[in-house]
């Protein structure tokens, strides 16, 4: 992981991952820091800890980016291969720690991938 000044914004976006072990969306991470947190200042903070290695990031439903905390991951290699799950009821999103084969592929280097399971999350069966 690169070196990371503590700045204010950063802190604050860090304290947001603290609080939520889930997933949370870029949406979101600006509607609960935009009385802090300038928009355009929370994007390029967010791509900076993913470029440190902090944080890595994938597309949900509608194409909306989310964000979650890596393990063990650095600024020279993400090893976030793991899919994702979305709830189609209440939205929540979250890391599912399954080993995925990603396979290989002739005359190809994949860099990264992205999986995204959808369907009811254990909350929302329990509700019906």
């Amino acid at each position: 992981m690169g070196v990371i000044r503590k700045t204010k914004s950063i802190e604050l976006l860090l304290e947001e991952f603290k609080k939520d072990s889930n997933a949370i969306s870029a949406i979101e991470l600006v509607t609960r820091l935009s009385s802090e947190i300038n928009k355009t200042t929370i994007y390029r903070v967010l791509d900076k800890l993913e470029d440190d290695g902090v944080l890595h990031s994938f597309l949900g439903k509608n194409g909306i980016k989310w964000y979650a905390k890596c393990e063990g991951c650095s600024a020279t290699e993400h090893k976030d291969i793991h899919p994702h799950f979305q709830c189609l009821s209440c939205g929540k999103v979250d890391c599912v720690t399954l080993d995925i084969q990603i396979p290989e592929i002739p005359n190809r280097t994949i860099m990264m991938s992205q999986i995204l399971i959808q369907g009811k999350c254990e909350n929302c069966l329990n509700s019906n």
